[in-house]
């Protein structure tokens, strides 16, 4: 299904644009796969959240962690299952803890300063695919990031709505685990991939 459909798509593109080189092609499929991924994912997940009422609070947590993911990217896995079984998991365990759980206002203040340094010290976190060479734009990636993270935990910690507080947390807290060197080794793809190129 997935082949036919992203197939059926460049042939529209190529039919209108006929000096795409072989190149271009490529990316165009390539975009359009993670494009795809990306839709069937969600709507699975979201599928599961419906079930079990939770719809609301993972939309939520998925707005939210896509804020800081822009800047602090992240490990891709290799198999699009892996990714499948592990963005479940992220987005319907985590939205149930965020209802269920009640987070003392002083713990919260504590783990602003923990959180943001982690945020400080593995954003951004690239891949084989999409390595960040440049190093000035790594530079104001972190900081980016590190400016959501603050606007997050604030937030976090100002809000009085004990969900959407939560949301906030989490969202750091997944964003940190899907840069961790060791969630990289088990995916089984390559760190900092940026140190295998010439640094412009």
């Amino acid at each position: 299904m997935k082949k036919l459909i992203i197939n059926k798509c460049v042939e529209l593109v190529t039919t209108y644009n006929k000096d795409l080189s072989q190149r271009d092609i490529d990316k165009i499929k390539y975009g359009l796969e993670g494009l795809y991924l990306t839709i069937t994912k969600l709507i699975f997940i979201i599928i599961i959240s419906i079930i079990l009422s939770i719809w609301k609070e993972t939309l939520l947590l998925i707005i939210i962690f896509n804020g800081i993911r822009l800047t602090a990217f992240g490990v891709h896995a290799k198999r699009s299952i892996d990714c499948l079984i592990s963005s479940t998991l992220f987005f319907i365990l985590f939205p149930i803890i965020c209802i269920k759980l009640t987070i003392p206002l002083i713990v919260k203040v504590i783990l602003f300063i923990p959180l943001t340094v982690l945020i400080g010290i593995f954003a951004p976190a690239d891949t084989e695919k999409r390595p960040l060479i440049n190093k000035k734009k790594r530079k104001i990636y972190k900081m980016l990031s590190i400016m959501i993270s603050i606007i997050y935990m604030t937030i976090a910690i100002v809000i009085k709505d004990n969900t959407l507080s939560n949301c906030f947390i989490f969202a750091i807290v997944i964003q940190i685990i899907i840069m961790l060197p060791i969630t990289y080794k088990i995916f089984g793809v390559s760190y900092n991939n940026y140190k295998t190129y010439e640094v412009k």
